[in-house]
């Protein structure tokens, strides 16, 4: 795991000082080596700080020149069939001088070719790979966009980086905000790609390629998960239920043993969850010796998971370490968010999902989570609740559900506020009665400001993959389509590695192997979801290892309680970011809508609170962030 950047101006020799301090605000991705490499009469340099995983040598160091001398790499992330792929190429005449999966990248690529190598990695990556034959620079990105890059425009050229900070040093790149994204940000409370925060910058799309030479520039999908999808529901599988269960087992242990390559100590973070549970489940039964296991509790008994968590780990044999956070340790992260998320981002279980890095860093260097479960089997609770409100708004006539939506708008939002909490979720309900898409429901149900335009002064919310995306015969596999595309990338997948990377912590997501997600897009939905219950078949396998009474539960999820906080310890910094002197001044919000929000909200007259979040993890993000560097 690394982080990566670089430059590509043609014609114009790069500075190597100013690839270095791009390459150094990616220090904390990478403190164990740090490596530049130029081509001055091509206009391009690349540099990656590393976090040595395999081949702790000299012969891991980056960038890599391939043996054939055509190209240079730049690589963050991990190929996990690196060595199988060795088996492949050494027969036609391939030789290793080191044990990294870099060496074999550069070898696959130079044997098959760009698409055709990486459509054969089974990893997590984000690459720049320069062929110096062709004089082009191309920018690649795992299929499901598990390891973050960004592309930048400066004058005559272009940048890259794993994050924007690095962007940020070069002195050609112009940090000025994208109104329109910020929309979108305040429709998710994270920004999706391709968009980012600055006008001049992207993120590379999951799966795919960007090339720039002297044609110009393409981009190629060579995965999409939209196409996989469509197609599993066009081809399902036709199995039966047991057999089901042995071909995710199989294919979900051997996504496991592969994330246990590594010459640096590994665990796995455990809430005790389906998930998580699982993945631990099948790392011990390919360890001969405990695995390691981590977990946070709170002292509040709604957030606390540990106690379960730690029950899964002694009925597994595992080596289990265990924190309790006090409201004071998370309160402390609040002013670091801004740092390692460097555009707004405000999913308030970044601040646990740090804490939780930083502790498991303290004992391993590799660590294995259960990320993607609920995108891939079904398991959100707002997937039934949509299904449910869909049904429920169907049986009552369209003219009576517009009549009604048109009285309840007459109320003054007074009227709501005297209902306090309820009052704003019966806004928002009521706001759904003219609703008839089933698609346009589900995106008012996720969104957290629903008309983020209008907050934003002077915004246009842009288009984006999930967007736009048509429906499916099976509406549950839509929503899942749709947070596979969207909200596991640019929310879940954002978060975990901010949060890892910080500490110089990998990171590994074993059921975000794109083997099990080509297979889950094929099971049925009978066999995702039943009696209510999401994760049907996942749980299968998880009952061959672990008894069913000590992960059945409610879904707690990973959170904070942010309504305290803003009343509470951190009503003083709130009030202070929420000036509306500032906010005006600023010239990016609704100053008057921010206002009355906090002054409801304190009033105790509506549950503005995530609403509040999503302002104030902004405004912490443009204190640090909105000057240029």
């Amino acid at each position: 795991m690394c982080g990566i950047c670089g430059i590509f101006t043609p014609g114009q020799a790069v500075d190597s000082g100013i690839l270095a301090r791009m390459n150094d605000a990616l220090a904390h991705r990478g403190p164990d080596d740090h490596g530049l490499w130029r081509d001055d009469e091509a206009g391009i340099g690349l540099a990656q700080r590393r976090l040595a995983i395999l081949d702790l040598s000299p012969l891991g160091h980056q960038p890599m020149l391939s043996a054939c001398g055509r190209y240079a790499l730049t690589f963050n992330g991990e190929v996990f069939n690196h060595l199988e792929l060795r088996r492949e190429l050494e027969p036609a005449g391939h030789c290793f001088r080191g044990g990294s999966d870099t060496e074999t990248i550069l070898a696959a690529i130079a044997h098959w070719g760009l698409e055709p190598a990486v459509s054969r990695f089974v990893g997590m990556f984000a690459l720049a790979l320069w062929d110096g034959r062709e004089r082009t620079l191309s920018l690649v990105r795992d299929r499901l966009g598990i390891k973050p890059l960004y592309l930048g425009r400066v004058p005559g050229g272009a940048v890259f980086g794993s994050e924007l900070k690095a962007l940020r040093r070069h002195p050609g790149f112009d940090p000025g905000l994208d109104r329109d994204a910020l929309a979108l940000y305040f429709r998710h409370n994270y920004i999706p790609a391709p968009h980012s925060i600055y006008t001049q910058a992207e993120k590379v799309l999951p799966g795919q390629i960007v090339s720039i030479g002297p044609g110009g520039e393409s981009r190629t999908r060579y995965w999409n998960v939209a196409e996989i999808w469509r197609a599993g529901a066009a081809s399902p599988f036709a199995g039966s239920e047991a057999e089901a269960t042995d071909e995710l087992e199989r294919l979900l242990s051997d996504a496991v043993r592969l994330r246990l390559l590594a010459d640096v100590p590994l665990g796995a973070f455990l809430s005790g969850g389906i998930d998580s549970s699982t993945v631990v489940a099948l790392m011990q039964k390919h360890s001969a010796r405990p695995v390691k296991t981590f977990s946070i509790g709170f002292a509040e008994a709604a957030f606390n998971e540990a106690p379960h968590a730690r029950a899964v780990a002694a009925h597994l044999g595992c080596e289990h370490t265990e924190l309790t956070v006090s409201p004071a340790d998370l309160l402390a992260v609040v002013p670091e968010i801004p740092r390692h998320w460097d555009e707004p981002f405000a999913d308030s279980s970044q601040i646990p999902t740090y804490i939780l890095s930083r502790l498991t860093r303290q004992h391993v260097t590799v660590s294995l989570s259960g990320d993607g479960g609920d995108e891939l089997f079904s398991g959100y609770e707002r997937y039934p609740w949509a299904l449910r409100a869909h049904r429920m708004l169907s049986r009552i006539p369209a003219p009576l559900r517009r009549a009604t939506l048109g009285l309840a708008r007459l109320l003054p939002d007074a009227a709501y506020g005297l209902l306090g909490a309820r009052g704003h979720k019966l806004r928002w309900r009521v706001d759904a009665l003219a609703i008839e898409d089933f698609r346009d429901l589900y995106w008012h149900a996720i969104s957290h400001f629903k008309d983020p335009a209008r907050f934003v002064l002077g915004a246009r919310e842009p288009g984006y993959e999930a967007a736009g995306l048509p429906p499916l015969a099976d509406k549950g596999a839509w929503m899942s389509l749709v947070d596979l595309l969207c909200y596991l990338p640019d929310d879940i997948l954002t978060k975990v590695d901010r949060a890892s990377m910080a500490v110089a912590l990998e990171a590994r997501v074993p059921l975000l192997d794109h083997r099990v997600v080509e297979f889950a897009a094929r099971v049925p939905a009978a066999m995702k979801v039943r009696g209510g219950q999401g994760k049907w078949l996942l749980r299968q396998v998880l009952y061959r290892h672990v008894p069913r009474a000590l992960v059945e539960r409610p879904k707690m999820g990973f959170g904070v309680p942010i309504a305290a906080w803003l009343r509470g310890e951190l009503r003083q910094w709130a009030d202070d970011l929420l000036s509306p002197a500032a906010i005006r001044r600023q010239g990016y919000l609704d100053a008057g809508r921010v206002e009355r929000m906090w002054r409801e909200y304190l009033a105790g007259e509506d549950n503005w609170n995530y609403y509040l979040w999503d302002v104030l993890m902004f405004q912490a993000w443009l204190e640090m962030w909105g000057k240029p560097d």
